[in-house]
């Protein structure tokens, strides 16, 4: 029996012997005695009376092994040309400093702390200042818009909110102020204080008496120490996409998140410490808080936080720069970030000039990857590339090929094996499992391993709802796929209107929600089509109420303006009907079959199919998304 199958048997077999050995790699103020607490089941915890601080864990016991001065942080900004880089100690000194200061604004254990934040250092600090402080980070992603902002404020009722006074972009600045103030005044809950940090590519102007800027923020401030909390405690919220309505706060523990992570990234990355991991992605993303920020330091590794793009900044060799500069080991992106490399550079020349010889592997997550950006990906670097798939809601990898354990063969177009802990099943509509090649719901089996959501920010009662009600025993994950008769799994995607965007998991609900609310529209559906380089992307079909008339434009700047860029809708057509069922639900899964460039049958339940003939013309249309149309 090889590495793999054995870690795997085990990790099903006997999960609290399993987990118990991981542990150990974490230090404890309290070391667990209880593995597993199944008395609340379907609720499960981890380690429910062990006691832990993360962020002594991230930074302090590196520097207290004697590995103070190793590299820890290297922040790379092509688009402000700052290059730095942070050793264990200098971190840790800064964190603590950091978390001294927001306990002087009153944060403490549990108490919340909303993020606003680009991708700088500090935002690091920030996020580990909560954590050496028992508090709660709650990082919002900077494309958010005002709405979508306090939404979040008010559901996590953050004590203090830390924000950048700007992003920076390839050609722009992204004023976070202006945002986040229309966020406060739109928020119910009010916090004690906001910190600014003040970047010179765009200082924020300070309106009200509890604002200030980072530096006062820090003046006269007394190093933290680490203060223990239970394991079960939470660390963070990340809010992620869902329908409309209340935002869905998935909760990550302290104890197991640390467990799960350390483990993960040895025995599935094959990172140890010394080594240099990137993720080259945003802090906001789960991928951003699990493998920017905390498996890479609670392993003792070097973690690269990249301020650019994989083009523009300068060119489409922009990561092969960043690789080799860095004596990169161990890189991971999302497979649209290939794609824009790919489209600009096709025949790789730009990463001639790169010794990459450092580099051992490449992961790919976030999305589908293709066959084609597989292969590419492959015989551009001459080194394994990786599919593995996730979510957010576990913060690790539910399936790839773990290559710390063993050398496992890879497929295109699958994420190779479920992980030790992940009890991977494919089931029909009534939960029974489908045989290999069939397709069906992609399920997992409780109790979810360590480092998954134990629960939703504030209600139980909807983690229970939306996740483990479909099928009694497993956690529903929303994707479908199937199963190849080697145990090789596919995922082939969404099965609700959550689409995935560049890595991006965006619901078309809210949008819709958006669009609805215009005083000329009727009716409207949003849905996810293919796109070759960003995996999904939202197109708009709104209905106008009789003799309305609106300029679809502006209905792209208005959802753009409600969520924020990171929408990505850049075309509405307006059309005379949406084809439904004849209990009024719009037919929307065959709306995506056509725009995606299958022969759709009509639904034996349709309303009219007059309808969705006039439509398959405006769906059919393959050209370039950056525009609206107005149909007959």
């Amino acid at each position: 029996m090889g590495a793999y199958r054995q870690a795997y048997e085990r990790s099903m077999h006997d999960p609290e012997g399993f987990w118990r050995d991981a542990a150990t790699a974490i230090d404890w103020v309290m070391p667990p005695g209880e593995i597993l607490d199944r008395s609340a089941a379907p609720l499960y915890r981890w380690f429910p009376d062990a006691r832990l601080n993360t962020c002594h864990n991230a930074l302090d016991r590196h520097v207290d092994a004697g590995r103070g001065d190793q590299p820890a942080l290297i922040h790379d900004s092509p688009v402000t040309g700052v290059l730095r880089t942070y050793s264990y100690r200098e971190l840790r000194d800064e964190v603590a400093l950091f978390a001294g200061a927001l306990r002087r604004l009153g944060v403490g254990v549990g108490d919340r702390v909303v993020l606003y934040m680009a991708m700088v250092p500090q935002t690091v600090v920030a996020m580990l200042a909560c954590a050496r402080l028992g508090a709660v980070h709650s990082v919002v992603f900077g494309g958010f818009g005002a709405r979508e902002l306090a939404a979040r404020i008010d559901d996590a009722r953050p004590t203090v909110i830390v924000a950048t006074s700007c992003g920076v972009e390839p050609g722009r600045i992204v004023a976070y102020q202006p945002m986040l103030d229309a966020a406060l005044a739109e928020a119910t809950h009010v916090p004690a204080h906001v910190v600014v940090l003040q970047r010179p590519q765009g200082p924020a102007e300070l309106v009200r008496d509890t604002d200030l800027t980072w530096d006062d923020a820090l003046l006269g401030a007394v190093p933290a120490e680490c203060v223990p909390v239970a394991a079960t405690d939470p660390l963070y919220i990340l809010y992620t996409s869902g329908t409309t309505g209340r935002p869905k706060g998935v909760v990550r523990d302290n104890g197991g998140h640390a467990v799960a992570l350390r483990w993960s990234m040895e025995a599935v990355f094959a990172t140890g410490p010394g080594d240099v991991f990137w993720a080259a992605s945003d802090v906001g993303w789960v991928v951003g808080h699990s493998y920017i920020v905390y498996a890479p330091l609670l392993t003792g590794a070097t973690t690269v936080l990249y301020e650019g793009k994989p083009v523009g900044t300068p060119d489409a060799g922009a990561f092969w720069r960043v690789a080799a500069q860095h004596g990169v080991t161990t890189m991971f992106t999302a497979p649209t970030a290939i794609r824009a490399v790919k489209k600009e550079d096709p025949d790789g020349k730009l990463a001639e000039g790169y010794d990459l010889s450092r580099l051992r592997l490449l992961f790919l997550a976030g999305e589908r990857l293709d066959p084609e950006t597989y292969a590419w990906a492959g015989r551009l670097l001459g080194v394994p590339v990786i599919d593995n798939w996730w979510q957010t809601e576990t913060g690790w990898p539910i399936a790839a090929s773990p290559r710390g354990l063993e050398t496992l063969p890879t497929k295109p177009g699958s994420p190779s094996v479920p992980v030790p802990g992940f009890r991977v099943r494919v089931v029909d509509g009534t939960g029974a499992d489908v045989p290999p090649g069939e397709e069906g719901s992609i399920v997992l089996g409780l109790p979810l391993p360590p480092g998954c959501l134990p629960t939703l920010w504030g209600d139980d009662e909807r983690y229970v709802s939306s996740y483990l009600s479909a099928f009694p025993g497993t956690y529903l994950t929303g994707d479908g796929g199937h199963f190849d008769t080697d145990g090789y799994l596919y995922v082939m995607g969404r099965t609700d209107d959550v689409i995935n965007v560049a890595g991006h998991r965006l619901s078309t609900g809210a949008m819709e929600e958006v669009l609805a609310a215009h005083p000329a529209v009727a009716e409207c559906a949003v849905i996810g089509v293919l796109d070759p380089l960003k995996g999904q992307v939202p197109r708009g079909f709104v209905v106008l109420k009789a003799g309305a008339d609106v300029d679809p434009a502006e209905l792209v700047a208005l959802v753009r303006d409600r969520i924020g860029p990171v929408a990505a809708l850049r075309r509405v057509d307006v059309v005379k009907g949406l084809p439904k069922t004849r209990s009024g639900k719009i037919l929307r899964r065959t709306m995506r079959g056509i725009a995606d460039g299958r022969t759709e049958p009509v639904p034996s339940t349709i309303d009219d199919p007059a309808v969705l003939d006039r439509l398959r013309p405006v769906l059919s249309d393959r050209g370039h998304d950056d525009h609206h149309r107005r149909r007959p």
